[in-house]
């Protein structure tokens, strides 16, 4: 109708938080196309107060982490951030492009500049490790083991860590490094015993310090 703003697949800047959609609302118009959504698409939405990835053209939506995994990742950006060199910085669910794909890692040790430059996103280039916390449920695990390190590898991201909450072994955490093939394991460790990482840079940490209090 005249006078009637062009319609979009994507809400405008503010617009969620006048109007909060119901629980299993969906949140999102599908596209005029078959390509799917674009980095350019995912780095248009608004704060919704969750977690919204871009992966293979879909948004995904995820709530916010419960308390362990939010405890284990803050604990884990200490660890790493006492043993960083002073060119790179570690920090918390930060925006990542890994080729068509829009990530959020829940740690991602990158180039201190980019990172505090202050950019909506980071290219893989700029980063030299993410750590994913395994979240309960079928589905974001098989996200955390199936879906997401392969994106990561392609992109050339040359280590990924990997912190498991759950199970008798629990809290396990996984290293691996990025070879010909994709990663490979080279370090893992539970809780109790002593994880040694050489990259990318040394440090040394019982996964048993990630839980409980201190």
């Amino acid at each position: 109708m005249e006078g009637d703003e062009a319609m979009t697949a994507l809400p405008e800047d503010g617009w969620l938080v006048a109007h909060p959609p119901p629980w299993r609302v969906r949140l999102f118009a599908q596209t005029s196309t078959n390509e799917g959504y674009t980095v350019e698409d995912w780095l248009k939405l608004p704060e919704t107060g969750e977690r919204i990835e871009l992966i293979d053209g879909s948004f995904v939506v995820s709530p916010m982490p419960k308390s362990d995994h939010a405890l284990a990742a803050k604990r884990l950006v200490r660890i790493l951030d006492e043993a960083r060199p002073r060119d790179l910085e570690v920090v918390e669910t930060l925006n990542l492009q890994a080729g068509e794909d829009g990530l959020i890692p829940d740690i991602v040790v990158g180039d201190a500049k980019a990172i505090a430059a202050g950019l909506a996103k980071i290219s893989a280039d700029e980063v030299v490790c993410v750590v994913e916390v395994v979240s309960p449920g079928k589905v974001n695990r098989r996200r955390d083991y199936e879906i997401k390190p392969p994106k990561y590898a392609a992109a050339g991201i040359p280590v990924f860590i990997r912190v498991d909450l759950q199970g008798d072994d629990a809290p396990r955490v996984e290293v691996f490094n990025l070879g010909a093939r994709g990663y490979e394991l080279v370090e893992e460790a539970k809780a109790g015993d002593m994880l040694m990482i050489t990259q990318p840079f040394p440090v040394s940490f019982d996964p048993a310090m990630l839980v409980g209090v201190e």
